[in-house]
């Protein structure tokens, strides 16, 4: 599982450059194929998205390279999505009743549960 955080809002730029970390993670390892599990977010789905990566993956086949083939979640069945066990364990190892977290401890102890590297967060570039 690779994680990343985000610096700002989560829009398509913040997904490609998502993306483009996660295919050279892959690529290093020798990988050809990356498959976000993604649900219907619009920065996910959205126009700008899909002719993105429909532009790296001509790409990616022509001149070898990182595919993407986007796993998508079911909208309206949460229970037919197999990580939603992995997130609700995750939550409920993370909170404190007690108080709200700061944003480096949410970092921190989502890296430390899910054994993830910690990395700088993509920020979203303000147009």
């Amino acid at each position: 599982m690779l994680l990343r955080f985000v610096r700002g809002r989560p829009v398509s730029q913040v997904s490609e450059d998502f993306l483009a970390w996660a295919r050279e993670r892959l690529a290093a390892e020798g990988k050809t194929a990356l498959p976000p599990v993604w649900d219907n977010a619009a920065w996910h789905v959205g126009k700008r998205a899909r002719s993105r990566i429909k532009a790296h993956d001509r790409r990616a086949k022509a001149e070898g390279g990182v595919r993407t083939v986007a796993c998508r979640l079911p909208v309206k069945a949460p229970w037919l999505n197999a990580i939603e066990p992995k997130w609700v364990h995750g939550k409920r190892a993370l909170v404190e009743p007690q108080r709200k977290l700061t944003a480096a401890e949410v970092v921190e102890r989502v890296c430390d549960y899910y054994g993830c590297e910690p990395s700088d967060p993509i920020t979203q570039q303000v147009a």
